[in-house]
């Protein structure tokens, strides 16, 4: 089994993410989704082994790629910060995007919006965002034997 913590959107809050260095230090993949990269950098300089870092459409100092397929378990996943895919109209392109990269699992931010959706056979989650002008969330998801389960936690 493998477990991932998955952030996004955290816009220079760094307390946010400081908060989170007990389950950064235990699982085994830490991915920010971006808005800001440097803000993923500042983590993967804490846990260079684990940590993806994905770019957003605030991020001029790109620190990460602009999008990634991971695979893990059996279980292909497609990352990135969703502003390309116009995740705040819709999730169709999205999901098509993971469909043609072979990809069941969809990791998304840029909306501050957490949830988690399926859609022509993707599941499609968003963190939400660590911003310090909303609500706070993470994702906590684990991966075992091709199966994944995803947890939003509010902090």
């Amino acid at each position: 089994m493998k477990t991932f913590v998955i952030v996004s959107d955290s816009h220079r809050n760094r307390a946010a993410l400081d908060k989170l260095d007990g389950v950064f230090a235990e699982c085994d993949y830490i991915i920010h989704l971006g808005d800001l990269s440097s803000d993923g950098g500042y983590v993967r300089g804490k846990y260079p082994e684990k940590t993806i870092v994905i770019n957003g459409n605030c991020d001029l100092d790109k620190m990460g790629d602009d999008e990634k397929v991971l695979e893990v378990e059996g279980v292909k996943i497609f990352m990135c910060h969703g502003h390309r895919y116009s995740v705040k109209q819709t999730l169709d392109k999205l999901a098509y995007a993971a469909l043609e990269k072979g990809c069941s699992v969809a990791l998304y931010g840029h909306t501050h919006d957490a949830r988690c959706d399926e859609l022509g056979g993707v599941k499609l989650i968003n963190p939400g965002t660590l911003s310090r002008y909303s609500g706070q969330s993470y994702c906590y998801m684990t991966v075992h034997n091709g199966k994944v389960v995803e947890k939003i936690v509010r902090i």
